[in-house]
């Protein structure tokens, strides 16, 4: 029989373990002081790529590790470990768990496919300096202690660079253009960089498409910006043509027909376009006149853009902007003689310097004194 002695010394027992057992299940955040968490991200186009890794330092507890790092304490190659089953593993590219690599949608990694996705992210470095880098299907694990080759989504070579000291292990963006990123590891005094890039035109192209299906596409401007895109990009023409229609459709304004002349244009239907721009003609303020007078300008089509320019400043005859581009289109078609009267027109008016500054100059090639205007 337990005495009340015994049954209190057991109850404060089990007290003790089951607060012991709530303690640990209830751990808070604290600050990772060595190795502190970092993320890149890197948008190209519409799409992105995304780092999420861990910083050591070359730097640790005051010891400085220069000339250590490379060979000793990343091995070369895939190095056999204590741990887990023994096997060779590459480095994990990082510190703490996985470092993983998140690419918004399909891409090529040194020109090779990969899907959209979150990987595990491993690198084997070599004295030679090569260097292969790994995109694992397994992104959850801790470090590299777990990896298996069987997992491999990827693998590239690539080569290695010399840097400048860097003191805590960063990811960064080194090389870039509107598809592609060249992504980098840098720590102590070498970098290892993979190319990413997208199919940004076909990605953009599918999201419009879907964004067209929803709100973006009850309106005049969803559409227009689709097509508009393709003009700038010249691609796409016959759906740009259908998405512009939608818009004219909807809301004919001077952007969506210049948008449909410019698409035009590209498809060799020179008439076709100009009527446009000349339907857009009586829809134009005076921004938007000025350019397709030097779009017109642009392809050489000296008596139009003249045309344009004229209407432009008969409609707003104190527009000091207005007189100056009639004047440079004169100029471009060599018929000085108008170039400077309209030239000089634009500067009775008290431009704005960048416009003065313009007709002076305009002025000035073709051999006028311009003393009187303060040049």
């Amino acid at each position: 029989m337990k005495t009340k002695t015994n049954m209190q010394a057991l109850f404060t027992a089990a007290l003790v373990a089951l607060l012991c057992w709530e303690v640990s299940a209830q751990n808070v955040t604290t600050p990772r002081a060595v190795v502190p968490a970092s993320e890149m991200t890197q948008t190209i186009g519409i799409s992105t790529v995304k780092v999420n890794y861990s910083r050591p330092r070359v730097t640790l507890r005051g010891t400085d590790r220069t000339g250590q790092i490379w060979g000793t304490l990343v091995p070369y190659g895939f190095d056999a470990t204590t741990f887990v089953d023994g096997s060779n593993i590459p480095w994990r590219a990082g510190a703490n768990e996985n470092t993983t690599v998140t690419f918004s949608d399909d891409v090529k990694i040194e020109g090779k496919d990969l899907k959209a996705g979150t990987y595990g992210l491993h690198m084997a470095i070599y004295e030679d300096g090569k260097a292969t880098v790994i995109f694992s299907n397994n992104s959850s694990s801790w470090g590299s202690f777990y990896y298996k080759e069987a997992e491999d989504a990827l693998r590239v070579d690539v080569q290695t660079m010399d840097i400048a000291h860097t003191e805590v292990l960063t990811y960064d963006v080194v090389a870039m253009d509107n598809t592609s990123a060249t992504v980098a590891l840098k720590w102590e005094k070498k970098a290892i960089p993979f190319k990413v890039e997208y199919d940004v035109h076909e990605i953009v192209l599918a999201n419009f498409r879907d964004e067209l299906r929803s709100i973006p596409g009850f309106g005049w401007q969803g559409p227009n910006q689709a097509a508009q895109y393709c003009a700038q990009n010249n691609i796409n023409h016959e759906e740009a043509i259908q998405w512009v229609d939608r818009s004219i459709a909807n809301t004919k304004n001077f952007n969506n027909l210049a948008t449909k002349a410019q698409l035009l244009t590209q498809q060799n239907k020179t008439a076709e376009a100009q009527k446009l721009r000349d339907e857009s003609v009586a829809l134009a303020n005076v921004g938007q006149l000025n350019f397709l007078g030097y779009q017109m300008l642009g392809q050489q089509n000296y008596d139009k853009a003249i045309e344009y320019f004229t209407l432009n400043a008969k409609r707003n005859p104190k527009n000091a902007n207005c007189w100056d581009s009639l004047g440079e289109a004169y100029k471009t078609k060599g018929d000085n003689k108008n170039a400077i009267k309209h030239l000089k027109k634009s500067l009775s008016l008290n431009p704005a310097a960048n416009v003065k500054a313009n007709s002076i100059k305009l002025l000035k090639e073709m051999g006028v004194d311009t003393s009187a205007y303060g040049s």
